[in-house]
């Protein structure tokens, strides 16, 4: 025995061994079943050192599987961290393919596509509260000219100077846009024709100070033409751009550098 043995066992193994109960007829069964014990105990030790062994190997699994989880969620949170890093790079992406879906490249005004939007906008505004909505049609004076003399390098800066003189001469309430060309279109919202008179004074003769470099030595002027309208209620509003638009034709008519108002 490996084992220390209970008191009783020592004593029956005694037993057994003792010459002088070789002929008892009790010691055949007592030899039987103290072998019968021994087998049971040794099967019952197998079955605990299985036992322990399945524990072990179940505590392994569960450690692993463990692992393998924690590292799952580790990859899964990273996943989603990337995923939420994606999502705003597009949500970035698609506003700044919106804003320059909606810029002038040349200028940095608002394009057609922006003007049609909030001349949308504002009409319905105008109509739902009864407001004011005046527009002006500017369109820079003898602009072929431009290109052909001086090239449309020169043309482009003085796009790009007649859209920073525009800016500076508004409101910030107001929007200017190039509606095409040399041709730029402002919206005046909550602004009647007579608020607008002042305005346009101010911006015809902002423009007249412009100075647009040829070369280092030389400079050109540049005018334009303005026709303003005010929006009539219950009117389209594209037909207020074509009034504005015929009022531009008008100060052309009338000699250029001027603005003329299409009748209220």
């Amino acid at each position: 025995m490996t084992k220390p043995q209970p008191k009783l066992l020592q004593h029956i193994e005694e037993l057994l061994q003792d010459a002088a109960h070789q002929d008892s007829p009790l010691r055949e069964p007592l030899a039987q079943l103290y072998q019968h014990h021994l087998e049971q105990q040794e099967k019952l030790e197998r079955l605990i050192t299985i036992a322990d062994g399945y524990q072990q190997s179940a505590h392994e699994d569960l450690h692993l599987t463990r692992e393998q989880l924690e590292q799952q969620i580790r990859r899964q949170q990273k996943l989603s961290r990337i995923a939420d890093r994606y999502q705003a790079l597009l949500r970035e992406r698609n506003l700044a393919l919106r804003a320059a879906s909606s810029v002038d490249p040349l200028t940095g005004l608002a394009n057609r596509r922006r003007l049609n939007e909030q001349l949308e906008q504002w009409h319905a505004t105008a109509e739902r509260h009864q407001r004011a909505l005046t527009l002006a049609m500017l369109d820079i004076d003898r602009f072929k000219s431009v290109n052909d003399s001086f090239g449309h390098g020169t043309g482009d800066k003085a796009l790009e100077l007649l859209a920073g003189g525009l800016q500076e001469s508004l409101r910030a309430s107001d929007i200017c846009g190039r509606w095409g060309g040399e041709e730029f279109l402002l919206l005046l919202p909550e602004t009647s024709l007579d608020q607008a008179t002042p305005l346009m004074e101010r911006l015809c003769q902002h423009l007249r100070q412009l100075q647009i470099p040829v070369d280092d030595d030389r400079h050109i002027a540049l005018t334009a033409s303005v026709g303003v309208a005010e929006h009539r209620l219950g009117e389209a509003i594209d037909a207020t751009v074509k009034r504005a638009d015929k009022a531009l034709m008008e100060a052309k008519r009338q000699g250029r550098d001027r603005w003329s108002a299409a009748p209220a």
